[in-house]
């Protein structure tokens, strides 16, 4: 694609990425088959193609957002399903992001909206507030039934549609916390490793045996595992929010922590549970490449960062004798593991050579519609996507579902009856520990 940045805005670095992203872009259509938004919506400019526009118009002519970019990228669920495809490797992932930190920046979002996006950015990397929110939200589910909606979905959701959707994904009722930070656990047996674990916001809220599994199977292994203390959120949340500077200010500090302990006691790798934030947290040495102090450790941070699967793909995992059957699962890949990662077989091998019978599910390149805080500001396309995603789940018959993202664990439960569990679950379970429950 043809640019026409000048050279003042080519000094920019952000604009220098842009501008050879953009020229990647040969406008081929690709990307549409496999756009989410685009299936459904059948708007161009709700594809990766017409954002490319939109966003090249934007940053070319150095103009406000108006109304009608916000509205297509604001759609935009970052599941990267467009980068798979790509043949010219566009790098739409740090586009996008380029454009919501502009909008976050230059934008004046209605009022309810900003104080919306403003609380979700304050309470979600938070643990302790986030709990206190999820028992007011638990005392509250009663009265969403009570709330006005209009009687045909839109794309551009209301307030209350909005709190409703929030008040839905509330769970019933909340597990005990799971350990702290500053935790080391002791392998069985002679040390093989060490590794820190990521202890994540919304999970270790809403299911924190999914790290318990994980260092169950650890230390099993003979894998020290340490939860580092003074972690922080990844910044995940509040960076696809278009709040970078929140986003870099929680990755300097996490690179801070995790780069002490590695100096402490040595660290093979930093694991991470929930795939979104093992994007982001890969992506460290991209965010910071600016940052005098940060690029050399931001690098080092990515390079140590390991999706769950990945580290334990490289250790011999042994099978306990105990029967699990031949349980049917039906394995969801998440969007940030398969297109942000591209990580796609490791999950399937691991759980197959654990004696599961593993299942790919229909149409697997498409989101699920959780995509961070996506079904709460999007919540009747994100449903919509639920539904397909659950309806193609239910083609293969699984007794299990298995996932490695909380954020699609939670979006596909709340559609279907099927115990939907998180991958390390099961090949903790495969390996010695106890079977899933889900609290």
């Amino acid at each position: 694609m043809k640019t026409e940045f000048s050279l003042a805005q080519l000094a920019d670095p952000d604009i220098a990425e842009a501008d050879k992203i953009l020229r990647a872009c040969v406008h081929c259509g690709f990307c549409t088959a496999t756009c989410p938004t685009y299936v459904l919506l059948g708007d161009e400019l709700d594809s990766p193609r017409g954002r490319i526009y939109l966003i090249k118009e934007m940053l070319e002519k150095n103009r406000p957002p108006t109304q009608e970019v916000v509205k297509h990228i604001d759609r935009c669920l970052s599941c990267l399903a467009c980068m798979t495809t790509c043949p010219s490797g566009v790098n739409y992932m740090h586009l996008v992001d380029q454009a919501r930190a502009r909008i976050e920046r230059d934008y004046t979002r209605p009022l309810a909206e900003r104080a919306l996006r403003a609380v979700l950015a304050w309470v979600l990397p938070r643990p302790g507030l986030f709990r206190a929110s999820m028992i007011l939200a638990r005392l509250g589910r009663p009265l969403a039934a009570l709330l006005p909606l209009s009687k045909t979905a839109s794309p551009s959701p209301t307030l209350l549609r909005r709190m409703k959707a929030m008040l839905a994904l509330a769970p019933s009722r909340l597990p005990a916390s799971g350990p702290s930070a500053g935790t080391t656990f002791p392998p069985l047996g002679a040390r093989r490793g060490r590794v820190a674990l990521l202890q994540g916001c919304a999970q270790q809220v809403l299911a924190p045996r999914i790290n318990q599994a994980a260092i169950n199977l650890l230390t099993r292994h003979g894998i020290e595992v340490v939860l580092v203390k003074d972690e922080q959120c990844c910044g995940a949340l509040t960076h696809h929010l278009g709040r970078d500077g929140d986003a870099l200010a929680r990755a300097r500090a996490n690179i801070t922590v995790w780069l002490e302990e590695a100096g402490r006691g040595g660290l093979d790798a930093i694991l991470v549970t929930t795939s979104g934030c093992g994007t982001v947290i890969k992506d460290y040495g991209f965010m910071l490449r600016e940052d005098r102090d940060f690029a050399s450790p931001a690098a080092r941070i990515s390079a140590l960062a390991k999706d769950i699967t990945e580290y334990l793909s490289g250790i011999d995992l042994r099978p306990s004798q105990q029967q699990h059957g031949d349980i049917v699962v039906a394995y969801h890949s998440a969007c940030s593991l398969q297109h942000g990662q591209k990580i796609t077989q490791l999950p399937k091998e691991l759980l197959s050579k654990s004696g599961f019978v593993v299942k790919d599910v229909p149409e697997s390149h498409l989101c699920c519609g959780s995509a961070g805080t996506y079904n709460i500001l999007q919540p009747d396309i994100a449903s919509r996507l639920r539904d397909r995603k659950v309806a193609n789940i239910a083609m293969v018959k699984p007794d299990m579902i298995a996932a490695g993202n909380i954020g699609c664990m939670v979006q596909i439960a709340g559609g279907t009856s099927v115990p939907v569990v998180h991958t390390i679950e099961l090949l903790d379970w495969a390996t010695g520990g106890a079977k899933p429950g889900l609290s």
